[in-house]
């Protein structure tokens, strides 16, 4: 588990460090008319280089997802799965150049299923 989702580092498999950090998340029907929840992020590395990525969580995914996990719908929700997802996407260097990243609902639910047994560890 990340232990801050607004802001965390990740190495890359190159051996460079990332800083990530939340610059927003908004409900992207009113940026670019789709059905999904934005999670924007801005990236810099300790070699000076600088990217924003967005990912984007397809709305009926996360409703499919909240309802299997018994879970409320919130932003809360939303940024720790997109935090999870792009700290993925990094360490293994996947959907990097693309500025928009679409996770798939599978890729959601494994990240929603970790985020279970991980709370479930912790309370035992």
């Amino acid at each position: 588990m990340i232990a801050n989702p607004r802001k965390f580092e990740v190495n890359d498999p190159f051996g460079r460090k990332w800083t990530c950090s939340l610059r927003w998340l908004q409900n992207a029907i009113s940026i670019r008319h789709a059905d999904a929840v934005d999670v924007k992020w801005d990236l810099s590395c300790d070699d000076g280089t600088t990217l924003e990525r967005v990912v984007a969580l397809h709305h009926p995914a996360l409703i499919e997802i909240a309802k299997r996990h018994r879970r409320e719908l919130t932003d809360s929700l939303c940024i720790r799965l997109a935090a999870a997802y792009l700290l993925i996407c990094i360490t293994n260097w996947e959907d990097t150049e693309k500025t928009i990243i679409n996770p798939t609902l599978d890729q959601l639910g494994d990240l929603a299923r970790k985020f279970e047994s991980e709370a479930a560890a912790l309370t035992r």
